[in-house]
């Protein structure tokens, strides 16, 4: 029975073919392209549970892809792990800023690239399906329908990615509470999750940017994480 499908946006045949190997073997069903255009064609058609996306294509690149399915309302909740060659920290971040949920720089080892998959699609499956029976979270105007993984602001719909709306019920569930960034890290992602200090913070910065005003109920606790203020 498969786990889901994948679609991964690789124009090197041999690391293409390599991801292919090891996603089928776990019984994952593949679909793969080298083209960025091709790619936002066929995540629109398919609509994959996740896009394993290499920033380096010819033609519109992965930064390209990225922030072209993350404005379009049918696909932006589709998670997005990038694959990237590029090691430096601006890179990975100018990645997250555009939306990604992940990332993998190459080389990778093929059991690392599998664990921090099954952790994105963890986070929009298992939390989708206990979500669905909890009622929804209301807070200063700001409601959240955990089944239906909407956002409203008085009254206005917000468009948040998957990890975004994960960090947001995190801190809903508890105001005034204190997290730091790894145990939001590990809420949202999972103990076999192996990312930057910095990820957490470009997110918490994304979704206090889409938020506006209300943003600023997302507190930072320096030297330690982040809380919601106390209603």
């Amino acid at each position: 029975m498969s786990k889901g499908t994948i679609l991964v946006v690789e124009d090197e045949s041999d690391i293409e073919e390599l991801i292919r190997y090891h996603l089928e073997r776990e019984n994952y069903r593949v679909l793969a392209t080298g083209s960025g255009e091709e790619a936002v064609k066929m995540t629109k058609r398919e609509r994959p549970d996740l896009v394993l996306l290499d920033l380096m294509l010819p033609g519109m690149d992965g930064l390209e892809v990225c922030r072209t399915l993350r404005a379009d309302s049918q696909v932006r909740q589709i998670p997005i792990v990038m694959l990237t060659a590029r090691s430096e920290e601006a890179d990975i971040v100018a990645g997250l800023e555009l939306g990604a949920d992940d990332y993998v720089t190459k080389p990778f080892r093929p059991r690392v690239l599998l664990a921090r998959l099954r952790a994105v699609l963890r986070r929009g499956v298992g939390e989708g399906e206990r979500k669905d029976e909890e009622a929804p979270l209301s807070y200063k105007g700001l409601t959240v329908d955990l089944g239906r993984h909407q956002v409203e602001l008085r009254g206005k719909r917000v468009s948040l990615t998957l990890t975004e709306f994960n960090i947001l019920v995190h801190l809903l569930r508890s105001p005034g509470r204190v997290f730091t960034r790894y145990q939001i890290l590990d809420r949202i992602q999972g103990h076999d999750s192996y990312v930057l200090d910095r990820t957490i913070d470009v997110h918490v910065a994304a979704l206090r940017k889409k938020l506006g005003s209300f943003g600023s109920n997302i507190e930072t606790v320096r030297g330690v994480g982040y809380r919601l203020k106390d209603a």
